[in-house]
């Protein structure tokens, strides 16, 4: 299974709000993103992914975070999602949302939620939160895993990426240290472009 972006890097615009989604998604497809994550708990979450999509959706995976139901999956889709980002491990979501012809990245911890995400449909997994098992983690679960896109969400900066890129992971969701909510556009700019300068970095 392939990450289907040139950058795998996702963009979490986590308590974005309408007026701001727009801006600050053109920020981070100018600086090189190319998936962009609007997490459900964002106020009127399902107005941003709406215009975003209709802007971005031929140049970026745009889609929706902390997806935990069936129902919730079937909304992104109608709002043009593309991509389901869960913060845990439900099998019957996972398929739901496969069989809605969406991107599933599933969000695990262990080994076993892991091939219960896989067995569910899931074409990529996201270790989270990261930070708490560190890179350590994800090198002895590569020893296990099929090789299939591996992120680390949850505490990634620019300064440990390179960590989890070298463990075994091949990119990383990117929170609170990328985006913040009403935070100045300058500072998303600043952000991405540091993101995306570590992952070269990390990668040249």
């Amino acid at each position: 299974m392939n990450w289907p972006t040139q950058l795998p890097l996702i963009a979490i615009l986590r308590g974005i709000r309408p007026e701001h989604a727009l801006a600050h998604a053109e920020a981070l497809v100018e600086a090189g993103f190319d998936a962009i994550e609007i997490p459900l708990n964002s106020p009127d979450w399902q107005t941003s992914l709406r215009a975003v999509s209709a802007r971005f959706g031929a140049q970026a995976l745009i889609g929706g975070g902390t997806v935990l139901r069936p129902d919730q999956a079937d909304a992104l889709a109608d709002a043009g999602g593309q991509l389901v980002v869960t913060p845990n491990t439900r099998p019957t979501l996972i398929a739901h949302a496969v069989k809605r012809g969406l991107y599933v990245a599933a969000g695990f911890a262990t080994a076993s939620e892991a091939f219960d995400a896989l067995d569910a449909g899931a074409q990529a997994l996201k270790l989270f939160p990261a930070t708490t098992y560190g890179p350590a983690h994800v090198k002895a679960l590569r020893a296990v895993l099929p090789p299939v896109p591996l992120f680390a969400v949850g505490g990634i900066t620019p300064s440990n990426l390179a960590d989890y890129l070298r463990a075994g992971c091949i990119g990383a969701g990117l929170g609170s240290d990328l985006y913040k909510p009403d935070q100045d556009l300058t500072r998303t700019t600043q952000m991405a472009r540091a993101f995306v300068a570590a992952y070269r970095d990390a990668t040249a």
